[in-house]
């Protein structure tokens, strides 16, 4: 064994300000989506980021980049070998704030409580990815390209089983607010270990290791990434009790608040006449029309009586015979 390599290895079992910048710009990235989807979920704008691709990819880079480092972080701290102490602590840690996450989003949610969110993944893959700390980085780099593919070549309704699920394999995703299965997601945390044991070959190492944050940015990223676990148990519960109270003053955005009408009403114009351009102008009209009168707050109660039936079937009227 080299000088070079005994001293990488040495740097690398240190705590690096580069990697904890890395993991607050990620718990940074992280709190702007739970702001917008807090947004489109209380209503507070009209946009549903839900169904904006877009936002859905960068939901999933947040994802593998907390799970890339993940990975790089257990190169890293075990590069002089395996640390058993520490990697039990870590691992309690996040698997312990894992089991909050379920119980806490089962009373909260409990049609769609998270059960294989983001930390189960890494408490899981954690212990999965130990083998590969041994092994060549492009044998592990090869694994982590065969987890990347397993969903698009293998998939079976066998294992649509709710006990397998968190394997990520079955024919349809099962319902929850955050799903990270170990296939492909595995993959990025396989990743990470071989980026952490590549770093430990090259020179630069040492440079990287030992730089440090000085002016009051890279500070505030170091700090977002060593208390990354409580900012991500407890961002949520902040947002949401600010945006609440913004929705008390302000009120749903209109076109938000028509949004399950409108879907309705597209889904059931689709269904008898099967023109969805026609239906879409349609009911967005019949909409606009709705809200300036007091039969829309009866549509979002759930209390219509027959006469407002019969008041939003002559909007619906004026609406079609409007249409082009």
């Amino acid at each position: 064994m080299t000088v070079h390599s005994i001293q990488s290895k040495a740097a690398a079992s240190q705590r690096w300000d580069a990697i904890d910048v890395a993991r607050g710009l990620a718990i940074c990235a992280m709190v702007v989506y739970h702001f917008s989807w807090d947004l489109s979920f209380l209503k507070l704008i009209a946009t549903n980021i839900l169904q904006v691709p877009a936002w859905r990819w960068f939901a999933r880079g947040i994802a593998g980049s907390f799970l890339l480092l993940a990975g790089v972080g257990l190169a890293l701290a075990h590069a002089q070998g395996f640390r058993k102490a520490p990697f039990l602590r870590r691992l309690a840690k996040v698997g312990g704030a894992a089991l909050a996450v379920t119980l806490v989003t089962f009373f909260a949610f409990p049609e769609s409580y998270i059960f294989f969110g983001i930390l189960h993944c890494i408490a899981v893959s954690s212990i999965i990815a130990l083998p590969f700390l041994r092994l060549h980085p492009a044998l592990t780099l090869a694994v982590a390209v065969a987890c990347f593919v397993m969903p698009w070549v293998f998939t079976s309704p066998a294992l649509d089983q709710p006990w397998l699920d968190w394997l990520g394999l079955g024919s349809t995703d099962p319902v929850t607010n955050d799903y990270v299965p170990i296939f492909p997601w595995f993959g990025f945390v396989l990743s990470g270990v071989a980026v952490g044991k590549w770093l430990l070959r090259l020179r630069e190492t040492m440079v990287l290791a030992r730089w440090r944050a000085t002016n009051w940015l890279s500070k505030g990223l170091v700090w977002a990434g060593r208390k990354s676990l409580p900012i991500y148990l407890t961002h949520q519960i902040v947002l949401l009790a600010v945006l609440y109270g913004v929705l008390q003053i302000v009120g749903p955005n209109p076109a938000a608040e028509a949004r399950p009408f409108i879907a309705e009403c597209e889904a059931n114009c689709v269904e008898q006449n099967g023109q969805p351009g026609l239906c879409r102008s349609t009911c967005t009209c019949i909409a606009e029309n709705l809200r300036q009168s007091d039969v829309w707050r009866k549509i979002l109660d759930g209390t219509v009586t027959a006469e407002d039936q019969t008041r939003i079937s002559r909007t619906a009227q004026q609406c079609l015979r409007r249409a082009p």
